[in-house]
């Protein structure tokens, strides 16, 4: 029971690290790097595009040997590529490589999370999924949190350097760890004994050529991903445009805001996950697209005095649990851990698709509009649109889990 739960704290911090440590950490340190190294804004964008595509790829590279070598193994040496990764930023003046690096930890994010759903499977009992996949998707805002800590010591000195090594020395510490637990708990080995619900028929993987697995419920587990996408990250990327252009906030209670959504987002993960448990994954999820929906309508309706603090706090319950809810569903659902890598890794792609169309549609529209109010109007539309989707998901299988997986997390 200690090994599983230590295995769900080591996955939630090289989510941390993957996730918190790359673009978001380079996004802190950005202005720091200009000033020292001289590029510009236009390396920012090509370095931003160039994770997200990195991020896809390694998406599909990670379903595609999750079921040769194992998801354990996929986890241990994606931690030891971040963790060189990270390192290696601060020994180094050129962008172009740096560029480079940041991508390949934009992979590393991706050939962590994918294979998640494996390892998770594994070692989590079918009821306590929800409360592991909620905690482990949780871990980018335990990333930012520890850059907030570190940025504000060494960034006004010139230092960020400093910021990397830190960070790179944590991942190393990380990874030493994830080798030890998963050596002892097994994770190493290929072999495993896999459930099989009702969901999908279990032979359906081994016909060569074969789309019996993709069933209804997976198609609307894609689009529900796009759509996700499409919404959250748009509703993050441009909340600190809005607040300060449009609606003449200071900087101020604009931090305010985003240390509440980075404080809440610390929790949320793990409390909804554990709801989940109790009511359901479905209902679960239609509550927190429901968060999402009334986080947009004040920023349509009522984007005036403490309410934008009151948003930020409703889109950070969700947004944090809702990428733990989605493959916790899918674990339960599919037919076998591989089967459930393959459907969480396509689910990534559309996700990053949307979130890629809905950052360009939405500045579009902005900038045509000369407001950000109509792009939230959108994003309460694709709330609604999500909600409508969860409803049509079948319930979550009841089934008898095998010997392989314990009876409690």
């Amino acid at each position: 029971m200690r090994m599983n739960a230590a295995i769900v704290v080591l996955l939630t911090g090289l989510v941390g690290a993957t996730f918190g440590f790359g673009i978001y950490l380079f996004a802190q340190l950005v202005l720091d790097m200009r000033a020292s190294l001289g590029f510009d804004l236009s390396w920012v964008g090509a370095i931003t595009a160039s994770g997200q595509c990195g991020y896809l790829a390694a998406a599909l590279l990670a379903a595609w040997l999750t079921p040769r070598i194992g998801g354990g193994r996929v986890i241990f040496v994606s931690g030891v590529v971040c963790a060189v990764a990270l390192m290696l930023i601060p020994l180094t003046d050129n962008i172009l490589l740096i560029g480079a690096l940041l991508t390949l930890l934009a992979a590393s994010a991706a050939t962590i999370f994918v294979p998640m759903v494996d390892v998770v499977s594994k070692v989590v009992s079918w009821r306590y999924r929800g409360m592991a996949m909620g905690l482990v998707s949780s871990g980018t805002s335990y990333g930012v949190f520890v850059n907030s800590l570190l940025v504000p010591v060494y960034a006004p000195q010139g230092e960020w350097r400093m910021v990397w090594w830190w960070v790179g020395l944590l991942t190393v510490i990380m990874s030493i760890m994830v080798l030890w637990t998963f050596k002892r708990s097994g994770l190493f080995s290929k072999a495993v004994t896999e459930p099989a619900p009702a969901a999908v028929a279990p032979a359906s993987l081994k016909r060569s050529g074969s789309l019996a697995w993709i069933k209804p419920w997976v198609l609307i587990v894609w689009a529900m991903n796009f759509l996700m996408g499409f919404s959250t990250f748009a509703f993050q990327n441009y909340l600190s445009s809005y607040l300060r252009s449009e609606l003449g906030f200071d900087v101020s209670y604009t931090a305010q805001i985003w240390a509440a959504i980075g404080f809440v987002g610390m929790f949320s993960g793990l409390a909804v996950g554990m709801l989940s448990d109790r009511i359901g994954l479905r209902t679960t999820m239609v509550l927190v697209f429901l968060s999402v929906l009334l986080a947009a309508l004040i920023f349509v309706f009522q984007p005036t005095g403490y309410w934008p603090l009151v948003a930020g706090v409703l889109f950070s319950l969700a947004f944090y649990p809702i990428f733990g809810l989605i493959p916790a569903y899918v674990s339960k659902l599919a037919s076998s851990a591989s089967m459930a890598v393959a459907i969480f890794a396509i689910a990534n792609v559309m996700q990053g698709t949307g979130g890629m169309l809905g950052n360009y549609g939405a500045g579009l529209l902005a900038s045509h509009s000369g407001s950000f109010a109509g792009v939230y109007g959108v994003i309460g539309v694709v709330a609604v649109m999500l909600v409508a989707l969860t409803l049509t998901l079948p319930g979550e299988a009841r089934h008898v889990e095998t010997a392989g997986v314990p009876s409690s997390s």
